[in-house]
């Protein structure tokens, strides 16, 4: 039996846009639900502060999941923003680098429950300083593949290289998460940013970062053929 799936969208998107991943990886035989947000449910977090909200919501949906299907560990699949996320639900140390955090539950220890993480077109490291407080507890608290008892695997599309005059904008967003915009990635996220030391670090190519009309993501089909095998108990098994 395969373990269920939680989906974790990527920054200031809804699980909608998920759905037909969803429906995709349910079809293969894969139990898998996407973590319920809502564009409104990231308006707490802009400007840096804290991912509380999305942390709380994903804790509930991994919890609900072995409900569902009574099994003792979930795979979870991060796209964006959503794999960093992932990675503070799985430690065990408090995440307090906000002030308003400190009362609250703040540490979920969730490696306890997941067998496999995911990442898709993940920004791992980031220059910008809205995010460099989140993304600093992250990478000094649990540097790489963290956790012995979790399997992380990272992919990265390569998609589009980062040129300062004809691809203004993919240049910038290269530069400002991995501090080189003259390099190749998913158009959002540069590959050497999407990668963790000690994971299973993978390129897929021809891949952009989000779902548009006419190209290839993360969640095309004949994309999630590449990177679904790693949800199936039996090819972890035989690994």
């Amino acid at each position: 039996m395969t373990l269920p799936t939680v989906i974790i969208p990527g920054y200031f998107a809804g699980a909608a846009p998920y759905k037909s991943l969803e429906a995709d990886l349910n079809q293969r035989g894969l139990w898998t639900t996407v973590v319920p947000l809502t564009q409104a449910s990231w308006f707490p977090t802009i400007g840096g502060r804290s991912v509380q909200p999305i942390l709380q919501a994903l804790a509930e949906t991994v919890e609900q999941a072995m409900a569902a299907t009574g099994s003792d560990r979930v795979n979870l699949v991060g796209h964006s923003a959503g794999g960093w996320i992932a990675r503070i639900y799985l430690g065990d140390e408090p995440y307090d680098v906000h002030p308003a955090d400190r009362d609250r539950r703040n540490c979920w220890s969730g490696h306890r429950y997941v067998q496999t993480l995911i990442t898709l077109g993940t920004p791992h490291t980031s220059q910008e300083r809205w995010t460099r407080r989140n993304l600093d507890f992250v990478n000094q608290t649990y540097p790489g593949a963290y956790h012995p008892d979790v399997r992380y695997i990272c992919f990265a599309g390569k998609a589009v290289f980062g040129q300062r005059w004809r691809t203004w904008f993919t240049y910038n967003s290269y530069q400002i998460t991995g501090g080189n915009g003259a390099c190749w990635g998913d158009g959002i996220t540069p590959i050497p940013a999407a990668h963790l030391d000690g994971a299973t670090n993978l390129v897929l190519d021809e891949v952009h970062h989000s779902p548009k009309p006419g190209i290839a993501w993360y969640g095309t089909p004949q994309v999630v053929d590449q990177w679904a095998t790693d949800l199936n108990v039996d090819s972890l098994q035989s690994r």
